[in-house]
């Protein structure tokens, strides 16, 4: 039993990869278990029967049984919103920069007042960070309107993005306070090189989990048992 969840277990792992919905990597799995039980019963290896290729064994059934994969997209996915944060990052700084005399008219607070050090950071930080966020958002929106999920994938990056740099924000700190602020150009690099690498992995977790439990409408459903075994 235990090679056999084993076995199960990387068959899943292919199909996750190869783009296969939930709903169908449940029902593959469901009909390999039993034609796996059924071979060990004959005393037959389950890691045998599929000739140690469980990967490529896992993918040349889900061809077989007619399973539509979903499309990822995680490279375009990851470019689209890369463009999106860059340009939403520079039209934010030239308002910034534009706005600046009416915001310090505005608010202009007297000397008297001391304005809380997490206040100030939270606007120095916070600010730029929600247009680098609506940036990456809105071009997934708007580029990526071929591609299934989109909405979700947008909706769950709004969510996650904006965590991720909550939680990079302290360490590159951290990381700039271990150099002594200093701005050399590799150690710039190396701060941007975080926060990018943050932001990145959100976007792959968004759409993660936009997919999960979606499974394209078209398309054959896997029923039966897997002829590859025969």
């Amino acid at each position: 039993m235990d090679s056999i969840d084993s076995v199960l277990a990387e068959a899943e792992h292919a199909w996750r990869a190869y783009g296969i919905g939930l709903a169908d990597r449940e029902a593959l799995a469901a009909d390999l278990r039993l034609d796996l039980q059924a071979a060990a019963t004959d005393g037959v290896d389950p890691v045998q029967l599929l000739g140690g290729d469980v990967a490529g064994f896992a993918r040349r059934l889900a061809d077989e049984a007619g399973v539509r994969r979903v499309r990822q997209e995680y490279r375009r996915l990851l470019g689209t919103a890369l463009i999106g944060a860059v340009l939403g990052g520079v039209l934010g700084y030239g308002a910034l920069i534009a706005l600046y005399p009416l915001f310090v008219r505005l608010m202009d607070i007297p000397r008297s007042i001391e304005v809380p050090i997490q206040v100030a950071v939270a606007v120095y930080y916070g600010v730029p960070a929600a247009v680098v966020v609506a940036g990456a958002v809105i071009a997934v929106r708007l580029r990526l309107r071929d591609v299934p999920q989109f909405r979700r994938t947008a909706r769950m990056m709004s969510l996650l993005m904006p965590a991720a740099g909550i939680l990079i924000t302290p360490i590159t700190m951290a990381f700039a306070w271990s150099t002594g602020y200093s701005t050399a150009p590799g150690v710039v690099v190396a701060e941007v090189a975080m926060v990018l690498a943050a932001l990145a992995g959100a976007t792959v977790l968004a759409r993660r989990l936009s997919l999960r439990g979606y499974q394209a409408t078209s398309g054959p459903s896997v029923t039966g048992s897997s002829g590859l075994l025969l």
